[in-house]
Order: structure tokens, then sequence, then C-alpha cells
């Protein structure tokens, strides 16, 4: 409301003060006192000055708006790729992401800014002049009322040129960046393999192509210029050619001659301001269908999920479960297991036989093709995501470190656990030692590049799952970067913390599911081997028994 109220106001002062200088015209031609001159001038002056007080405030309101609408639609969009699930972001690089929710949106927020100030203001500004001329003049008021009338259908007709153009060079900026979070992430590897040179081709390559579509899209672009330029010269032509017609017929005076010229000089910067923000506005429309396209992507996940957890220590079910990744080559087949509450279920086999997956099942970042799971009794499809990521704690062996203090890498940001609880958690891990090394204790930076070992890092881990207290917790080969005397220091740590909570361990050395109450052994995506963990160790009829022997004549156990 109030940069509506700014930028009227601005728009009445621009259409006032060539009306006051053509008075004054008028008024010094009939040889009027040198005083009502002065006054005139005066009231110009001001004019003037309330006219750039007008402009420089409707231009910065406008700013406060856009940039505080498009950070909300910034989030608005973060929120939604978030909810989506990991196949989605299995398929679109960090990158991507990154310059569809903040690129995109930066060229709507830069076209808001001035698109409502200039190109609003300019078209209103428009039609005012026309209005002040048609009280002057009718004739004038019709002449230039066809000439805006075309003028904006012109305009308007050439804008949707370059559209497309602008929409395949954002696609191309977005793979670019794609391109670069990706390679840059892996520089290390890329440069001790010799791929330098393979991974330069495919930048030059990347680059030359948004190079030829930006630039097709500026050329496209062009038009709109031309346009503009064209219009305003044929404007300029008749503003001449009408106020001598209507001079020389004594049907206005040499002040109104001089109002029309100045109204179309003030109508010079705007019509260029148009025109940029025409450009800027294919630009911004562009922006506007990457982003609708990317709110129209829907979660492959249920959504009508109503039920809730029971409020105790979780079961879990599997009945019949199957998935795959890719319809082709199914990942998981017609898994059953019941796991009571309170009670550890040992999950073993191959790389690619589906045990990170079942971890991934249960924390509902995919849904089974087919199937049932449930927890606590309750069909998980049916329970908010939310709801059940709260009670699930999942330790896996690769460890995200942020650029954050060790309490905000913790907690996850979680301001409501207290200080006393970390370092009770941390004690428990056998980390105190540690943590008396921190300079500035739970204050401390954290970043990647922190110097932390493999070991430390999955302590880390640990901590944040137990913080969380969770009913359910998953490790998910949870101890294989940790040394043997790391291995041994967390061994009774993991038997207190999990005492009283279910708990699925997902491993490859068999040492680390000796205290599960029930052992699965997976082969090909199905369950080949189910049972006591002394019974199925001591038969030696068994894959775990071979596994057991294997293992020990390689020193893994």
């Amino acid at each position: 409301m109030l940069l509506a109220v700014l930028l009227l106001g601005s728009i009445i002062a621009d259409l006032v003060t060539p009306q006051i200088l053509s008075f004054y015209i008028d008024t010094a031609q009939s040889r009027s006192a040198l005083s009502s001159l002065l006054i005139i001038a005066l009231f110009y002056l001001v004019g003037v000055l309330l006219t750039l007080f007008l402009t420089v405030g409707a231009a910065y309101i406008g700013e406060y708006v856009s940039w505080t609408a498009t950070n909300m639609l910034r989030a608005d969009l973060a929120v939604h790729c978030l909810s989506l699930d990991i196949s989605f972001h299995n398929a679109h690089t960090p990158g991507e992401f990154i310059e569809r929710i903040d690129g995109d949106v930066s060229y709507l927020a830069n076209f808001l800014s001035n698109f409502v100030v200039q190109l609003l203001g300019s078209v209103l500004l428009l039609f005012g002049i026309v209005i002040a001329l048609l009280l002057d003049d009718w004739r004038l008021g019709i002449v230039f009322g066809l000439f805006a009338l075309v003028a904006l259908l012109v305009m308007g007709r050439v804008r949707n040129i370059a559209i497309p153009y602008w929409q395949q060079a954002r696609q191309a900026s977005a793979d670019y960046f794609g391109f670069l979070e990706e390679h840059l992430d892996g520089r290390e590897d890329i440069r001790s393999q010799g791929a330098t040179a393979y991974i330069m081709q495919n930048f030059y390559r990347l680059l030359r192509k948004r190079f030829h579509l930006e630039r097709k899209a500026s050329l496209s672009s062009s038009l709109i210029e031309a346009t503009s330029v064209l219009l305003f010269t044929f404007g300029y032509a008749l503003a001449f050619a009408s106020s001598a017609y209507l001079y020389f017929s004594h049907a206005i005076t040499i002040g109104a001659v001089f109002l029309v010229i100045q109204y179309i000089q003030l109508l010079e910067t705007p019509i260029q301001q148009v025109t940029a923000q025409l450009d800027d506005l294919q630009k911004a429309l562009a922006s506007i269908k990457r982003i609708e396209e990317l709110f129209r992507i829907q979660s492959q996940m249920r959504q009508d999920q109503k039920l809730s957890l029971p409020e105790k220590v979780l079961s879990v079910a599997f009945e019949h479960v199957s998935f795959a990744y890719n319809p082709a080559t199914p990942t998981l087949h017609d898994i059953s297991f019941q796991l009571e509450p309170g009670k550890t279920v040992g999950v073993l086999g191959r790389t690619g036989s589906g045990k990170s997956t079942i971890a991934r099942l249960m924390l509902r970042m995919y849904s089974p093709t087919q199937g049932t799971i449930r927890l606590g009794g309750v069909d998980s499809s049916m329970v908010p995501v939310r709801d059940i990521r709260a009670r699930v704690g999942l330790v896996t062996q690769d460890v995200q470190l942020f650029h954050a203090t060790v309490r905000d890498n913790l907690t996850f940001f979680d301001r409501g656990i207290t200080d006393q609880h970390i370092l009770t958690v941390l004690d428990n891990l056998g980390r105190s030692a540690w943590y008396q090394t921190l300079p500035e204790g739970l204050d401390t930076l954290l970043d990647p590049a922190s110097g932390l070992s493999a070991g430390e890092a999955q302590l880390l881990a640990f901590a944040r799952v137990f913080l969380r207290n969770p009913d359910l917790v998953i490790l998910d080969e949870a101890s294989s970067r940790l040394d043997p005397e790391t291995e041994r220091l967390i061994e009774q740590a993991i038997d207190k913390l999990l005492y009283n909570r279910t708990c699925i361990i997902i491993a490859h050395r068999l040492s680390t599911i000796r205290r599960a109450d029930t052992i699965l052994i997976l082969q090909d995506g199905q369950i080949v081997e189910q049972g006591n963990y002394s019974e199925l160790s001591t038969n030696t009829e068994t894959l775990l028994h071979d596994l057991l022997q294997t293992q020990e004549e390689q020193g893994v156990l």
C-alpha cells in the first residue's frame, strides 16, 4: 500500500512539473510581473524535489517488498524439495538445486524490484500524459492516446519472442552449475586419476552451450529494443508535427507546444525502462516457468498420512515387502520378518544384497513397491514422515560435518538439547578426553576440513543419534570405519545406549552383530537365512557359519 501511494505520488509529480513549466513560459510571454515568475519557479523547484523524494522512496519500498517476497519463495522451494523422495534428489545435483532455488528466484527478485516501480509506473505515467493532453486539447489527447495504444500492442506482441530462448539458457546455466558442484567436490579423485583434461573438455562444452544459448536469447531480446527505438522516433515526429500544426492554427500556445515536447521527452526514459524491464520480464517468465515446474513435481510417497506411532518402544514388521529402484532390476523381493520391541536384529549380506535399502524403507526415504512395513503395529505409510524420523535414529558410515559449532553439529541445530545432556552422551561414548581438547568447548567450530579422523567423525554420528533418544536405532555399517581400538571403546557404550530400544544392525563384519537376538542373511534381495545367532553360528550347514570361518581365516574377526 505504501508502494502504491509513493508510486502514484511520483507519477502525479512527474505530470505536474511540466505543467508548471508550461505555465511559466506562457506567463513570461505575457510580460507578467517578475514576482509572479519567481513564485512559479519556486513551485517548480519544490515539484522537482518532491518528485525525486517520491521516486527514491518508491524504489526503496519496491526493493524491500520484492526481496521479502522472493526470500519467502526461496524458503517454500527449499521446503518443497526437502519433502520430495530420494529418487528425485538422486536425479538432480546439488549445484542444480542452488541454481533453481536461488538463481531463478534471484532473476525474479531483480525483476520484481524494478518492474513494479519502472514498468508499471511508466505505463501509469503514459496514461496520465494522455489524460493531461486531453485536457489541453482533445486532438492531442486522441493522437497520443492512439500512439500509446499502438505502442503497448506492439511491445506486448514482441515481448514473448525470447521467452523460450531464455528458458533454455536458464536450464543450461543450471546444468553448468550442477557440473561445477559435482566435479569440484570430486577434485581429489579427478586429479589423482589424471582425468583433468577430460573434465575440462566437458567444462568447455557446457560453457560453450551456455554461451550460445544466452547469446541467442539476448539477440532475440534486442528486437524489443529496436522496436522501442522506432516507436520513440515516430513519437517525436508525431509530437513536432501535431504541435506545429495546432500552434500555427492558433489552437494552442507556445507553452502548450513546450508541454507536448516535454511530455515526449518525459516518456523517453520510461520507454527505455519499459524496454529493459520487458527484457527482464522474459528472463523472469522463463524463471517462473521453471519454478512452477519444480513446484509441480510431487513426491512418490503417499501424502495422506493420518495415523500416529504408539508411545512405546517400537516393534518392526516387514510383510512381503518388495522394492526396486529400477523396475527392471528388483532390489528386495518378498522380505518378511518381525522384530519385537527392545530386541536387536543383525542383517548380513554382500554389497548390493539390499541391506541398506531396508534402512531407507524404514525411514520412508522410499516407499515399497509391494507389501507393508509396520512400526509399533502401525502401517508406516499412514504415518507422517516427520513423526517416523523423530522416533527412528540412523547411523551410517558416511558422516556429514557442517561448518558450525560442535554443539550444532551434534544437535543438528536443535536448541532444545541442553549442554549437560550433550556432555553426558559424550562421556558415555568415551569422548570426554576429546572434548577437553576443544579450545572453546561446545562452541568450537567444526567443518569438513577440521582434521577429525574417520573414527572420531563416526563417534560424533553416534552421539547425534543418541541425543535424539529414538525408540528404534538403525546402525548401517556404522562401525566399518572404526579401528579396532575405537570399536572396542564404543562397544560398552552401545550396549548401554541401546538398552530398551529396538535395534537393526546392518554390517559386513560379523563381530558387530554378536549382540543381535536374530540374524537375517540377504542374498540377491531375498532372505536366505534367518535365526538365532548361537544356533546359526554353530550349525556347520549355515551361511553364517561359513562366513564366520572365512572372516576368521582372513583375520577380520
